[in-house]
């Protein structure tokens, strides 16, 4: 470590006490990835701040070095998002973790963004109000890193994605500036700041505190498995469901070998393995709305060839169905040490199609893909199992990550559901944006970041950006 580094660290430590600041090499590299593992780097200082002012205080130390800054929540996004730049400082916020309010009856909350996302609900369930966003990882996922990707889960067919429920967010700057956004606002007047910083993936700012919509618990859930022989006619039940606006508030598929590795392990959720695929489908509301729902569910899921619908007899058998969905990116772990998981959007009319042709881009590279995904949503998660260690391997599972993305592209799709683009779809911004497109895009980003400070080399070409201060400087 250089001088100037240990003086840094020591200056950083003087704001956020010994705790607050990780310099020992030990300590830094659990935060040199995301879930993105094959893309690593071990950050310079990774700091822990416990609140606003202290993040606050840090990044102007950290404007005045000239640093890069990246931000951290929990390290379960799977684009690269928050994996560390060299020369730069990593921001986490794990000592955030604070509920600061719960206004039961104006249904919001205000927490600390280091909150993890499924510990909301637990603080608020004895209200009858629960966080509805649920992404498979929200045991672990925390708020800041759900804002950062606007993160989905399966409830968020009915329930949208993380900006539908954000009314208010505290946000540092990158110069160490407290932007109070937090009022809970349903239509703010003016610029609309809050909606423009979710899904901003770490490039505008760090989100230090959050003002979230609660969703009152439904009267009734239920969930059922449609178990298939055909994976294409599952894809084109829920295909009928959407264009027949059938509207539980999930609807999943996962395939035989997404089932079969699910059963093999300790999240066994009964899930037949003689299945080529199943739906997992719930419905919430009264009791008459959630009959009707699920009526039509299994009426069109037996018209295309489910040979059973099993409606779970209980919570205790609902719970059980829903891990073993959430646990399948872990069980996977059984096919081979690593995951690379896809996360394109496509036309849902189209589900058939492009679930075939993304099955058949990865067997052309003899690579082994699982699909689980939400269907509803449109939103495939390709699952493709490797090892990193073998580089020709890596080569192959990269190649056919980009060709899926171009697929679906074409198909009317875009790059990202839910997961961002980080450093994984980073190309793929120049396949499906114009140069004006990203150009615009990257005066916004340097509107809030004008030195480009924070998250650099993520979500936006460098070259677009460069371009973009290139034309300017040329008219000034």
């Amino acid at each position: 470590m250089t001088a100037a580094l240990r003086q840094l660290a020591d200056d950083l430590r003087a704001i956020l006490g010994p705790r607050g600041v990780l310099d020992e090499v030990t300590a830094r590299v659990p935060y040199e990835c995301d879930g993105l593992a094959f893309m690593r780097h071990v950050p310079d200082l990774v700091i822990l701040p416990r609140t606003t002012r202290e993040c606050a205080a840090a990044m102007k130390l950290l404007a005045r070095a000239g640093v890069p800054v990246v931000a951290r929540g929990a390290g379960t996004g799977l684009s690269g998002g928050a994996t560390p730049v060299s020369g730069g400082v990593l921001v986490g916020t794990a000592r955030m973790r604070d509920v600061l309010e719960i206004d039961a009856r104006n249904r919001f909350a205000r927490v600390q963004t280091g909150v993890v996302n499924v510990d909301l609900t637990h603080a608020c369930e004895a209200h009858g109000l629960y966080y509805a966003p649920d992404p498979s990882s929200q045991k672990a996922c925390t708020i800041g890193g759900n804002v950062a990707e606007n993160s989905g889960g399966p409830h968020c067919f009915k329930h949208g994605t993380t900006s539908r429920h954000i009314l208010g967010l505290v946000v540092v700057t990158a110069e160490g500036e407290v932007l109070d956004l937090s009022r809970p606002l349903l239509e703010p007047q003016g610029l609309d700041l809050v909606g423009l910083f979710v899904g901003s993936e770490g490039t505008f700012g760090i989100a230090t505190e959050a003002t979230i919509a609660l969703t009152p618990a439904p009267e009734v859930v239920e969930t059922a498995l449609a178990i298939h022989l055909d994976l294409d006619a599952a894809c084109d039940a829920v295909s009928q469901m959407i264009a027949e606006r059938v509207e539980p508030s999930a609807i999943e598929i996962l395939d035989k070998l997404t089932i079969e590795a699910v059963e093999n392990s300790v999240l066994a959720a009964g899930y037949p393995k003689d299945a080529e695929a199943v739906l997992l489908v719930e419905a919430e509301g009264c009791d008459v709305e959630v009959r009707a729902t699920m009526d039509d569910v299994e009426r069109i899921a037996r018209q295309h060839g489910a040979v059973d619908v099993r409606r779970a007899r209980d919570a205790a058998q609902r719970t059980k169905l829903w891990a073993g969905r959430k646990g399948a990116y872990g069980a996977m772990g059984r096919v081979a040490p690593d995951l690379y998981v896809s996360d394109a959007v496509v036309p849902r009319h189209r589900l058939r199609e492009l679930v075939r042709a993304v099955t058949e881009i990865c067997r052309e590279r003899h690579l082994k893909v699982a699909n689980v995904f939400h269907a509803g949503d449109g939103n495939l998660h390709p699952n493709i199992s490797y090892d990193r260690r073998n580089p020709d391997e890596l080569r192959r599972v990269l190649e056919a990550g980009d060709e899926i993305m171009k697929v679906c592209i074409a198909a009317g799709g875009s790059l990202t559901g839910e997961h961002g683009v980080g450093l994984e779809k980073l190309s793929g911004m120049e396949w499906l944006f114009t140069r004006d497109d990203l150009a615009a895009q990257c005066r916004v980003r340097e509107a809030w970041d004008p030195m480009v400070r924070l998250n650099p080399g993520k979500t936006l070409p460098l070259r677009a950006c460069m371009e973009t201060r290139t034309k300017e400087q040329t008219r000034s």
